[in-house]
Parts: structure tokens; C-alpha cells; sequence
């Protein structure tokens, strides 16, 4: 080949080689204020009293714990079943375990 085929082709190669800026994870960047975390309370309480048939009144929260990329809140009813909800790390609910 010579060099003038060549250089097309290196000259491509050289611009796919740039590196793409950084993206930021998302686990990193979302932080949860108190006005979201009382939203995913009142929502978790939702869950867990139609899924237990009784009233959010009769739900107790105990316990919001933050991991890399989630967020539980550990909770029970009035008749001492326990269950967790989980979310995503924006806030999104995403299940209720039951205990």
C-alpha cells in the first residue's frame, strides 16, 4: 500500500482512539433529600398496607439504609410481620420483601 491509501486509514484510526469523556454513575451523583425519603416512606407504607390488608396507619418504618446503588427501609405491621421496600438509587420504589 502507499502511503497515500494508508493515511485515510491511520488517520481514522487516531480519531477513534480519542477518549469519550467520563460518564458519572449514577450511584455517585443521587443523593436523597428529606422530602424525597418522607415521598418513599409514604409510598413504602402504601405498599406494605395493601399487601398486608390493613391501614398505612398501622405500618411502623424503622429503618432507611443506603447502599451503593439502593435504599431499604425495614419496617413492620401492627400484627409484628416485618418487610422490607427497596429502592433505586433515584428513589424509585422497586419491591416490598416480606419477612
Amino acid at each position: 500500500m502507499t502511503l497515500k491509501k494508508l493515511m485515510p486509514v491511520m488517520l481514522m484510526l487516531l480519531v477513534g482512539c480519542q477518549s469519550a469523556p467520563e460518564a458519572v454513575q449514577k450511584a455517585q451523583k443521587a443523593k436523597v433529600g428529606p422530602a424525597r425519603s418522607l415521598d418513599m416512606e409514604t409510598l413504602c407504607k402504601g405498599q406494605a398496607a395493601w399487601r398486608y390488608n390493613t391501614g398505612a396507619q398501622k405500618i411502623n418504618v424503622i429503618g432507611f439504609e443506603q447502599f451503593q446503588g439502593s435504599y431499604e427501609m425495614r419496617g413492620y405491621t401492627a400484627r409484628k410481620e416485618g418487610f422490607i421496600c427497596s429502592f433505586d438509587a433515584d428513589g424509585q420504589f422497586l419491591h416490598l420483601s416480606m419477612r
